[in-house]
């Protein structure tokens, strides 16, 4: 496939071409020419947008795609086409599956039924046997089959040894732990962020202490044991704090933040809508504040989908029966444009393309000339309208739908494919 984008603004600072806007000609995947003009020819497929931006490739770090186990919410075929149409050319699936991501066979699995893919897959394997949280697991052995890292997903470590051995050990195999922060002693069937909002529904609420307690234990063992911690999604004000201290003392620590939480707060759950029940919860303006101010200091370090699969009978219930998540593989972007945030391209294509690449030791992709051509096409100006047509995820839990959205993704480019939206 011959591929030719015309007058697009290049933003990679590894790039000759950072900053400029120019044609861009990509043949049989590999970038051949970038000039001021190039001219189309008959079989070349020409996009040319308004206002077009091209970063490298956009990863994804937090996605569940229910796959082995759970294929009735998601598959790793539909998970990856939802990814794809959000501009993601990159993914690290998590072990929220049956069975869990637990030893070789289960990231063999991953690996090979995602072959010959646009979007390329990391498998994230888990911390402890079965995501139990009592024995390490396999931890060698699914590195050497392809994990890029370990951790239990949502299930959070409650034993405090287990969190210093397996930061020990990943630190041995050239790895690292991601690790979800919520002590469920404090946070025990909290259904929504613990304040006003909470108080005036009637719901019970899940403290802040609940995530900053666990997230203040964890980086006190980082700083013992040394190694590499990234926390895949912080919610409020005090954790911010938290990280900022751990890296202004040297800790190897790494944050990220569910595009949600840039975007929504916890009075939107007024309507006791599930699709908006989420975890870790939307919190409070104050917290979702402080955390686009950490965003743009470069405190949070990438931006996550959080991409959580349900069906209808997990979230068409009660409020305090509903399971938590929500779709957002496909409108992550979205979010982080659809918010206050003072956004640049420069910053988006630092959260999803480069801070990802350099947290998981992967080759960084430049935009330039005889390169291969791993990139995302986007505007910030345009609107997409969020429709239940249009997604791609086999489950339905979006409180998108029938929403416009401001930023639109125009395609996602790799190995030698295109997914053009």
């Amino acid at each position: 496939m011959t591929i030719l984008i015309k007058q697009a603004t290049i933003v990679d600072s590894k790039s000759p071409f950072h900053n400029k806007k120019v044609d861009i000609l990509i043949e049989k995947g590999v970038i051949t020419q970038i000039k001021n003009n190039i001219a189309p020819t008959k079989n070349s497929k020409v996009i040319e947008v308004k206002d077009l931006f091209v970063s490298a490739g956009w990863i994804d770090m937090q996605v569940n795609f229910c796959d082995p186990g759970y294929e009735h919410k998601e598959t790793l075929q539909t998970g990856l086409a939802a990814a794809s149409k959000g501009g993601f050319t990159g993914v690290c699936v998590m072990s929220g599956t049956n069975p869990p991501l637990h030893n070789k066979a289960q990231i063999e699995y991953i690996k090979s039924r995602s072959l010959n893919n646009i979007v390329d897959v990391f498998p994230i394997g888990t911390v402890s046997h079965e995501q139990e949280g009592k024995d390490l697991s396999e931890m060698y052995d699914m590195k050497l089959a392809g994990a890029f890292a370990f951790s239990d997903y949502k299930k959070p470590i409650k034993d405090a040894g287990l969190v210093l051995r397996a930061l020990q050990y990943a630190s041995s195999i050239e790895s690292f732990i991601i690790t979800h922060c919520d002590d469920k002693t404090i946070s025990h069937d909290g259904q929504m962020n613990e304040g006003v909002a909470s108080t005036k529904l009637g719901l019970k609420g899940i403290p802040a202490l609940a995530e900053e307690l666990m997230l203040q234990r964890n980086l006190q063992i980082l700083e013992y044991t040394g190694g590499r911690m990234h926390v895949p999604t912080i919610s409020t004000k005090g954790s911010v704090e938290l990280i900022k201290k751990a890296k202004a003392n040297g800790l190897q620590v790494t944050a990220g933040v569910a595009a949600y939480n840039l975007f929504l707060d916890d009075t939107y759950l007024e309507g006791f809508d599930t699709h908006f029940k989420v975890n870790p919860p939307l919190r409070s303006k104050e917290d979702i504040n402080a955390l686009r101010r950490a965003l743009e200091n470069g405190i949070i370090d990438v931006v996550v989908s959080d991409h959580a699969p349900q069906d209808t009978e997990s979230k068409d219930l009660e409020f305090d029966l509903a399971e938590s998540g929500m779709i957002n593989t496909q409108t992550a972007f979205n979010c982080i444009v659809s918010s206050q945030l003072k956004i640049t391209s420069q910053k988006i294509a630092e959260v999803f393309a480069e801070n990802p690449r350099a947290i998981l030791g992967i080759k960084q992709q430049e935009v330039a000339e005889h390169k291969l051509a791993n990139l995302t096409l986007f505007t910030l100006n345009d609107i997409t309208i969020i429709s239940e047509k249009g997604n791609a995820s086999k489950s339905k839990n979006s409180p998108f739908f029938g929403k416009s959205l401001q930023g639109k993704v125009i395609a996602s480019i790799n190995h030698g494919m295109m997914s053009a939206h």
